[in-house]
């Protein structure tokens, strides 16, 4: 029997988030578990940068309930990330949890291909903002194999399922979670799929999930992009998540060998300015 993790980014009990994610395991056609993890109920504090779930290899030093949520990321077969949007953006226990994404790191090779499949629920149409984004980074940088993600739109609890329609998207993401990836749709990254772009000069584009920058032109009035990779690449394959893994282990003996002139640095800005304290 599948074990599937839903995440529910929303401080709501029986919000739409919290609705949205068991409507989909209802249409799950396989035999399967649903467990649950309602982010504020956890304590997720900030990262810190100290680098030490890496370079020990223990999980993360942080005094919270961080390796208790990395342990049931792990042990899912898949995941179901909702998120509300909170202005103009997926609420920030979501980000929370991104940022200390560094000590997911060393479970790299368990973590890839973990089917997921994401939504996001904001209160007006077309107000969504960045939610999609920060859903699909979460998805990505906790190295998962995101199948599909989408918005719906409901402000009271409840009200998603006031119509039909995001029913039908629920089936839809349950559908999705078991199969193959879809093909790339013709306005997103080639590369990873994403939907969010930042326009530049001279027809320049940058994706805003995978970073990743190219040009953009129309072909029958439909926008299509030619992005290509960079240098240095965070999630795109499993090869390039081990090498960016020993980029960020590299991390310490490159401090090493340049603290002193580092340290200069900081210390000129040591006593500039006031800090106002709680």
């Amino acid at each position: 029997m599948k074990k599937i993790l839903g995440i529910i980014s929303s401080p709501r009990n029986l919000g739409n988030s919290e609705i949205m994610v068991k409507e989909i395991s209802r249409n799950i056609s396989l035999p399967h578990e649903l467990q649950l993890l309602r982010l504020s109920d956890f304590n997720i504090l900030p990262c810190t940068g100290c680098y030490m779930c890496l370079i020990k290899n223990k999980g993360c030093v942080l005094k919270d309930d961080f390796n208790m949520l990395a342990e049931r990321i792990l042990e899912a077969d898949a995941l179901i990330v909702a998120a509300p949007t909170y202005f103009l953006g997926a609420n920030s226990c979501l980000k929370r949890l991104t940022d200390r994404g560094l000590a997911l790191y060393p479970h790299a090779e368990k973590l890839w291909g973990k089917p997921a499949v994401g939504i996001g629920i904001a209160g007006i149409p077309g107000k969504e903002g960045y939610t999609l984004l920060g859903i699909e980074n979460f998805i990505k940088l906790i190295l998962a194999d995101m199948k599909q993600a989408g918005i719906i739109y409901g402000a009271l609890p409840g009200e998603i399922f006031l119509n039909n329609e995001n029913r039908e998207t629920a089936k839809e993401l349950a559908s999705a979670l078991f199969e193959p990836a879809p093909e790339k749709a013709p306005c997103s990254c080639p590369l990873c799929g994403g939907k969010t772009f930042r326009f530049l000069k001279e027809n320049r584009i940058q994706c805003m999930l995978c970073s990743n920058i190219g040009s953009m032109t129309l072909k029958d009035n439909i926008p299509c992009f030619d992005i290509q990779k960079g240098e240095h690449e965070l999630f795109l394959s499993l090869e390039e998540v081990i090498e960016h893994r020993k980029w960020l282990v590299s991390m310490k003996s490159r401090f090493l060998q340049h603290k002193d002139e580092l340290k200069k640095i900081s210390l000129d800005y040591r006593n500039y300015g006031e800090w106002i304290k709680p």
